[in-house]
């Protein structure tokens, strides 16, 4: 194999692994970077890192922690949290220093994993393979991990429904292509809706889809409204058939109400409720440095109901970001997605709206899941998704299926 296409190769392998145990992901990237070391052109991918819009929120992120640990209390967790913020950081400027062909490279290795992720779950429910570690926690919702694989369907399918809204239905085969692509939209629903039911999810893919709508149409207003409308509508439809899904969201405004009322229990949105609240505190109450890199655990067993007290991250990046280093932290990370939303929402085709569709994703993920935080998640999702941002910001020819900004299309 040739140096040249070492980096490519290892892009895909990192991408095809997003759905396996997180040891593979580590090694996916580990391999990437090696591979980049070994293979030349630093130049070049150093000389796109300084022209990226993301360079300096990357920066920001990365400096500020380095300036609140320099200058802060340590504790007995501050060497795993920085590792953590230093592994975000790289997650991040890895998909920058690729080519356009090495990105794409690692987008075709996430569809072949999604492919071979899904034959799996296929062949388990028809004829039960061996429960092996390796696809575990494609066959059992548990953990993080899981949540992880549901939030990559989700963002397949919004995805899929994002390409067929481009198409121009003009021809019987463009007509089969666009219910294919809304078949596989429906099939991550049902994804994760039944087989890895994430209520996260589910509200991921239909932020994204709605997303993709405005994006697409927002000089149209009136085919604005209708898509939006028709979304909401199957949206309740998909919801309204799957009775385990009412039940969760049902479930989930129950434990908001009972621990308010002040009942303390194991329950997803208890347990989120106080984290919420009291990482808000330790924020308000240190909001220019925080309590410093690795505080959040030990501030957590401060304050937390005892029944709680088995928990080391927030559930939120913001407010994690926020409680130990203060605003600015917050405000760092907070940027990093205000200028990927923005360099996708200013390209206005199809690469522009996959990568728009990708932020909203990993947004809400990220809102109220450790989506960059756990590495169950921050060494899969944001590596896809800082790809497809990738892809946006090269000078690539428009993607199949798109058709240029103003072109009149009729939801």
């Amino acid at each position: 194999m040739s140096r040249h296409t070492w980096v490519r190769t290892c892009a895909f392998l990192w991408g095809a692994v997003v759905f396996m145990p997180v040891g593979l992901n580590y090694a996916g990237a580990i391999f990437l970077i090696i591979a980049m070391l070994a293979g030349g052109q630093l130049p070049e991918r150093l000389g796109r890192l300084r022209t990226h819009p993301l360079r300096w929120p990357i920066a920001a992120f990365l400096l500020w922690t380095l300036a609140v640990l320099a200058f802060g209390p340590r504790y007995p967790g501050t060497p795993v949290e920085l590792g953590h913020g230093l592994r975000i950081a790289t997650t991040m400027v890895l998909p920058i220093l690729l080519s356009e062909e090495e990105a794409a490279w690692g987008l075709r290795g996430f569809f072949a994993g999604a492919l071979l992720s899904l034959a799996v779950m296929l062949l388990t429910c028809a004829f039960g393979l061996p429960d092996l570690p390796l696809w575990h926690n494609l066959t059992t919702m548990k953990g993080n991990k899981s949540i992880n694989d549901a939030l990559l369907f989700a963002l397949l399918g919004a995805s899929a429904a994002t390409w067929a809204l481009a198409l121009p239905r003009t021809t019987p085969k463009r007509l089969a292509w666009l219910a294919a692509a809304f078949a596989a939209t429906l099939g991550c629903a049902v994804i994760v809706t039944l087989a890895l039911p994430s209520r996260t999810s589910l509200i991921a893919l239909f932020v994204a889809v709605l997303g993709a709508c405005v994006h697409q149409w927002r000089l149209r207003l009136r085919a604005l409204a209708v898509s939006l409308c028709v979304v909401m509508i199957a949206a309740g439809g998909l919801i309204s058939q799957a009775p385990s899904a009412q039940e969760k969201f049902k479930l989930g405004v129950q434990e908001i109400e009972a621990a308010q009322a002040g009942a303390v229990s194991e329950g997803s949105w208890v347990v989120r409720f106080y984290m919420y609240r009291e990482t808000s505190r330790m924020m308000i109450e240190r909001p220019w440095a925080g309590w410093g890199v690795g505080s959040w655990t030990s501030e957590w067993h401060r304050r937390a109901p005892s029944l709680l007290h088995d928990y080391n991250m927030p559930h939120n990046d913001f407010l994690w970001m926020g409680s130990q280093t203060g605003v600015p932290g917050l405000l760092a990370l907070a940027l990093v997605f205000a200028t990927g939303l923005g360099m996708a929402w200013r390209r206005a085709d199809l690469a522009g709206r996959l990568a728009f569709v990708a932020m909203l994703v990993l947004l809400v993920a990220t809102s109220v899941n450790s989506a960059n935080r756990d590495a169950a998640i921050g060494l899969s999702l944001p590596w896809i998704v800082f790809l497809c941002l990738r892809r946006a910001h090269g000078a690539s020819p428009a993607l199949a299926g798109d058709r240029p900004a103003g072109d009149p299309v009729r939801p």
